[in-house]
């Protein structure tokens, strides 16, 4: 199956979601970095397996307050690799945060660019796919729980 390109404002405050908790992460005493690099990385999968919610299968938290999740083009349910590949792009400049001071310049410089990088792809993909979904073979959708059969082309 093939779906219809996810509502383009939800899936940027989603992200805003997810990354006012990176942020907030970041306050956590000497592993503050690495943590948040870790939820960026595996946000899709991390609520699920930690809480075992079926409400956050697929989902990161600011996806399941936007009505998206993700669905994996090999019907398979979004696990920590398929994670992992999906936001390491988005992870990359985290990752830096674990340098201090050259770390932060560098790794600033870097998530932005890879930042702008994917908003072009999500924007001009037809189906909204950014590199980390083209590695991954995942795409973003509006929830199961609210897709109607139109939103839905069978191939």
């Amino acid at each position: 199956m093939q779906y219809k390109k996810a509502d383009l404002f939800k899936r940027f405050i989603a992200l805003l979601i997810d990354d006012i908790v990176a942020s907030l992460l970041i306050y956590i005493p000497i592993l503050g970095a690495l943590v948040s690099a870790v939820y960026l990385l595996t946000k899709d999968a991390i609520a699920f397996e930690i809480t075992k919610n079926p409400d956050f299968k697929n989902r990161s938290l600011g996806k399941k307050v936007m009505g998206l999740e993700v669905v994996s083009f090999d019907g398979s349910d979004i696990d920590w690799t398929i994670s992992l590949k999906r936001n390491l792009p988005l992870a990359i400049g985290s990752a830096f945060g674990i340098v201090p001071i050259i770390g932060w310049v560098v790794g600033g410089i870097i998530g932005f660019v890879m930042v702008i990088v994917e908003a072009l792809l999500v924007i001009s993909d037809d189906k909204g796919r950014r590199l980390g979904d083209r590695w991954a073979n995942t795409q973003v959708v509006e929830s199961r729980d609210i897709i109607n059969q139109d939103d839905v082309i069978d191939i």
